[in-house]
């Protein structure tokens, strides 16, 4: 069956989705505001689940139509046949969203798309399946507009930054779908000729995981489950998705070019370590505990790729520049200091830095070549490209 699949991603990075989905899919897919639509099957939608780096989930449409209140809602999701989707020993949890809705109350309305479903269930079996708002079998998302609602199977269950890897986390951890994002922006995607990665504020070690993973063609979604094994319509493709996983399993490789890593405190570059032995990637990840400001450049030419500290999350014991920046040093200086480090070592090296600092360039006293704008969750961010190169920090004498 064909349907028109959303993925809803991080604001900025639809275009970057788009470009992946289309290539996973096989066939164009649209960008729009929020995430990405793209026809597919089932075959499709599993896929996706397992190879993108980008979208935060799969989600298949099962009903839509015009509304005006809770009642019209509830109408709308009796039409479904659910018993075609669960059983009624089965679970099911409703996710809401909306955008100019006239609903005064989006968890009434969540509540009404549960009583249908139970309803529908409990008329054609006798029983009704129960709520689970942790790991439901089915969950559902509905998006309600002005006017037109719709209602979604979300085929991925837990969000698909959720590689199945982490354990151990540092202070706001960057999400896996945002830092593939960074590396999608850069062009960088692990190919020898894409050269060597180096993030050196590598806190939990989000951005070289991910680098190494595509250095080395691991599929995102390996190691984690899904919400669609559990559901009616894809057990009937269950010979489908096993070819798919060991169709990711041959692809994996030695890694293609050379990640590094680290962080100025041992226990984050611990973290980090232990994390990457988790996703598979540990020999292909060179991790050493060192300061951002005094580390040498691994090699002559590379990429710099980093979601550095910034306010309070700096914690960068800087020597470098006979500052220390732990309690009483600011951001001005912390990234003054960094950008002085790479203009006398790093020259050849371009330099990717995600931060919600607009004013980030004149921070550092370099011109960016690049800004794209990014949300990390809530935050307004904006990935800027520097290149570095010889002669670029020539002091008066």
């Amino acid at each position: 069956m064909t349907v028109t699949l959303f993925l809803p991603c991080a604001g900025g990075v639809e275009p970057l989705l788009a470009e992946e989905a289309t290539r996973i899919a096989g066939r164009p897919a649209e960008p729009g505001r929020g995430g990405v639509w793209v026809e597919g099957d089932e075959r499709t939608a599993m896929a996706l689940n397992l190879d993108s780096r980008l979208a935060q989930r799969v989600l298949w449409p099962v009903i839509d139509g015009r509304y005006r209140d809770e009642h019209d809602l509830y109408d709308l999701a009796r039409r479904v046949r659910w018993g075609d989707w669960i059983a009624p020993e089965q679970t099911l949890r409703v996710d809401t969203s909306a955008v100019r809705s006239p609903l005064r109350s989006l968890n009434f309305a969540a509540l009404r798309i549960k009583d249908a479903v139970c309803d529908t269930l409990r008329e054609a079996t006798g029983s009704r399946p129960s709520v689970d708002t942790h790991r439901p079998d089915l969950p559902l998302a509905l998006f309600v507009g002005p006017e037109e609602a719709t209602l979604y199977v979300d085929l991925s269950g837990e969000a698909l930054f959720k590689r199945g890897w982490r354990d151990a986390k540092g202070e706001a951890p960057l999400k896996e779908t945002l830092a593939a994002a960074m590396l999608a922006a850069a062009g960088w995607q692990g190919r020898e000729e894409d050269g060597p990665l180096l993030d050196p504020c590598c806190g939990a070690g989000t951005i070289a995981i991910e680098a190494a993973q595509l250095a080395c063609g691991i599929a995102p979604g390996g190691q984690r489950r899904f919400a669609f094994e559990r559901l009616l319509p894809f057990r009937a493709h269950a010979a489908a998705w096993r070819e798919l996983k060991a169709a990711a399993r041959a692809r994996e490789h030695a890694p293609c070019t050379a990640v590094f890593a680290g962080d100025v405190s041992f226990r984050m570059t611990d973290f980090a370590a232990r994390n990457a032995e988790r996703a598979g990637v540990t020999r292909a990840i060179d991790f050493k505990t060192a300061d951002a400001l005094q580390r040498p450049p691994p090699a002559p030419s590379g990429t710099l790729m980093l979601n550095p500290p910034y306010g309070e999350r700096i914690g960068a014991k800087g020597q470098g520049s006979g500052q220390r920046f732990e309690g009483g040093g600011t951001p001005a200086e912390f990234f003054a200091a960094l950008a002085a480090h790479w203009k006398r070592h790093y020259a050849g090296w371009q330099a990717w830095v995600l931060s919600p600092e607009m004013k980030l360039p004149s921070l550092m006293r370099l011109k960016e070549s690049r800004r794209v704008p990014m949300w990390n969750g809530p935050i307004e961010c904006r990935l800027f490209r520097f290149d570095m190169v010889a002669g670029s920090n020539k002091e008066s004498a």
